[in-house]
């Protein structure tokens, strides 16, 4: 297996950075979307809070506040929750 060259490559992330400010290339980038609602997504995947929650790898209590509205998810459960949204078979599977 080859070793990365991490060095390298944030000189390359510079690179790229350059040349994009300079009008000279482009940056690939990504809008992500934003899921619909915790109680949404939980409900069409047949699963009961307490499922979810474990699934999710937080607490029922978090799920209660993110379906009460209360609290809102954020950094790594939003990227779960787009998982569990546009790829439900790959979710359910995750254990």
């Amino acid at each position: 297996m080859d070793k990365r060259d991490i060095g390298q490559e944030i000189l390359d992330g510079v690179r790229e950075i350059k040349a994009y400010k300079a009008g000279k290339g482009d940056l690939r980038v990504r809008t992500l979307s934003v899921p619909e609602s915790p109680r949404v997504i939980r409900e069409r995947l047949h699963l009961s809070q307490a499922a979810f929650a474990g699934m999710m790898g937080v607490s029922l209590r978090t799920v209660q506040d993110w379906e009460q509205g209360r609290r809102k998810p954020s950094g790594p459960a939003l990227a779960l929750l787009r998982i569990a949204e546009q790829k439900p078979d790959v979710f359910l599977h995750l254990s």
